[in-house]
């Protein structure tokens, strides 16, 4: 096969150039994902304290959560936003291919922990 190419030179080129825009032509149609669509295992935890300010909220409520948090196995990181209305989320975010249901028992373990050091307030709207 190498000794038919090698005595007709021209020909390789030519199919040299037909798979080279064959393979130019293909290229707009080929599937690339550079970041795969996988997203992370995540939890919310929600409780309102009425009628305290954010920084309340976060004094008394969100610090003392995300302080209990830190310890939850594979918890990547979390977000946490309290507004005006007295309502506060916290979103764990685990790596990914944590068991969801094994990390939400922490989760709650975690939140029976800090209860006892809620306010009353918070403690009666109930943590979900």
């Amino acid at each position: 096969m190498a000794r038919f190419f090698i005595d007709r030179p021209i020909l390789a080129w030519v199919f040299a150039i037909f798979i080279s825009i064959a393979g130019l032509i293909a290229l707009p149609f080929l599937p690339v994902a550079q970041y795969p669509k996988v997203a992370p295992p995540q939890l919310s935890i929600t409780t309102s304290y009425p009628g305290a300010s954010p920084q309340d909220i976060y004094q008394g409520v969100t610090r003392q959560i995300e302080e209990e948090l830190n310890g939850v196995e594979h918890l990547s990181y979390f977000e946490s936003t309290s507004d005006t209305s007295g309502a506060m989320t916290i979103t764990a975010t685990f790596a990914a291919g944590t068991d969801i249901d094994q990390a939400s028992v922490d989760v709650q373990n975690a939140i029976r922990r800090v209860e006892p050091r809620l306010p009353q307030s918070v403690k009666d709207q109930g943590i979900t």
